[in-house]
């Protein structure tokens, strides 16, 4: 699926949330350089959004690395930063279940709206949360931004709609793949909320998490430290 949707990836992003979607990374991006990083993984990095602003920002004295299944995906993120002449950022094949780095590595890992696909009734979630605790550093931040679920009844209605009715169906159609867009509507309607993230994220063995809530909770950024 994720194959055969990075050409119009970033567009329908774009289109899907009014634009909101760079001003949640720009606010991951604050995060994940808290600590002052010197190695920042970009997990599920995909076309390289947010791997690419971190390195922007950055401004090359810290090392990047985006690291995605889909090769295609990879390409598009190649190529933006051969174009913004961004160098102090590299992207890398892998699979989450089994990272191809050195246990405490990183300083800081990023994941922009992808750890659903991680956790969303896929049954190798421990392995992966097992992974990103083991390639990243004691007292690293693990940077999550992705959707959720609003408290208020109204608004969680409003987006459930707007998820079922817009986003599948003229995503789907925008893009030419359907099923991805309704891949991607199902699983952010039922997805968890908050309070499960955390207790998910804890479980795993995260020593302490803690959540931002966005757009009245229709998403929400976590930090989690190991």
């Amino acid at each position: 699926m994720f194959n055969e949707v990075p050409q119009r990836y970033d567009l329908m992003n774009r289109i899907l949330t009014f634009r909101m979607d760079e001003m949640w990374r720009r606010k991951t991006v604050t995060e994940c350089l808290k600590n002052y990083p010197s190695k920042v993984l970009d997990l599920c990095t995909g076309t390289g959004d947010l791997a690419l602003r971190l390195a922007k920002k950055a401004d090359g004295s810290i090392e990047v690395i985006g690291v995605d299944f889909s090769e295609p995906m990879m390409e598009v993120a190649r190529k933006k930063a051969l174009k913004k002449s961004i160098n102090n950022i590299r992207f890398v094949f892998g699979d989450v279940a089994n990272l191809p780095f050195p246990s405490n590595h990183f300083d800081s890992i990023g994941i922009g709206f992808a750890f659903r696909n991680l956790t969303y009734k896929n049954p190798n979630t421990r392995k992966y949360l097992s992974e990103i605790l083991r390639v990243l550093k004691k007292n690293g931040r693990f940077v999550i931004v992705e959707t959720s679920q609003p408290e208020n009844m109204l608004m969680r209605k409003l987006y459930h709609f707007y998820m079922k009715n817009f986003v599948a169906t003229i995503g789907g159609f925008l893009s030419g793949h359907p099923a991805a867009y309704h891949y991607l509507a199902h699983s952010a309607r039922n997805y968890y909320n908050p309070l499960e993230v955390e207790t998910l994220l804890k479980e795993a063995g995260f020593a302490k998490t803690e959540h931002l809530s966005l757009m009245t909770g229709m998403a929400a950024i976590y930090i989690a430290k190991k």
